[in-house]
């Protein structure tokens, strides 16, 4: 009985030491993913706020209202080409402007999940990573109103001229009405495992 108890921990160990170099590449390829995630929203981040900045100081939210209308969508495609091989970056929300934005697939859960959390009142994580199948990852930055300019737009609008102008370019637009802190939505990452 002695025996058959030993050679039952032997094969357990064996199968766990066998594992171990599976683990670990499993683990550099999570960090790996976590890396470029990061520096792709970061990326994309640093492109769009640079832009809306300069455009919002040239003419204040009107002129930031032309840029996100007619330039935004372009230069996420730029990153895009900037971006390896395999590497993928967009921006979805459930609170839409732009139709383009709209989250698929489970793309829609990872964001109805982030809503329940703030509307619990926990502190949002800095990403979260989703392993899609046995090749793809999606990493998700969520966006939070954290300046109270981006509420010139997003939030109630008092000024005509600009609610008549968003009215006019987004007629379906679902993103007015947040407050300081609301979550806006979330820039998605989609990455191939085998990226490095």
């Amino acid at each position: 009985m002695n025996i058959l108890k030993s050679i039952g921990f032997i094969t357990l160990g064996s199968s766990l030491l066998l594992g171990a170099p599976q683990q670990a590449k499993q683990d550099k390829q999570f960090q790996n993913v976590i890396k470029i995630g990061k520096k792709s929203s970061l990326l994309l981040l640093k492109t769009l706020g640079s832009n809306m900045k300069k455009n919002m100081k040239a003419g204040g939210p009107m002129k930031a209202l032309d840029f996100c209308s007619q330039e935004a969508y372009t230069l996420t495609e730029i990153v895009n080409k900037k971006l390896p091989k395999g590497v993928s970056i967009k921006r979805i929300s459930t609170k839409y402007r732009n139709p383009v934005n709209q989250p698929q697939g489970s793309e829609k859960e990872v964001l109805a999940s982030l809503e329940k959390l703030q509307s619990l009142h926990v502190i949002l994580p800095k990403q979260i990573v989703q392993k899609v199948d046995a090749q793809t990852y999606k990493y998700y930055k969520p966006l939070v109103i954290n300046k109270q300019v981006c509420l010139k737009c997003h939030g109630d609008i008092t000024n005509a001229a600009l609610k008549r102008a968003i009215d006019e370019r987004y007629p379906q637009d679902k993103a007015k009405h947040y407050k300081m802190g609301d979550l806006r939505g979330a820039i998605v990452v989609t990455i191939d495992k085998f990226v490095k």
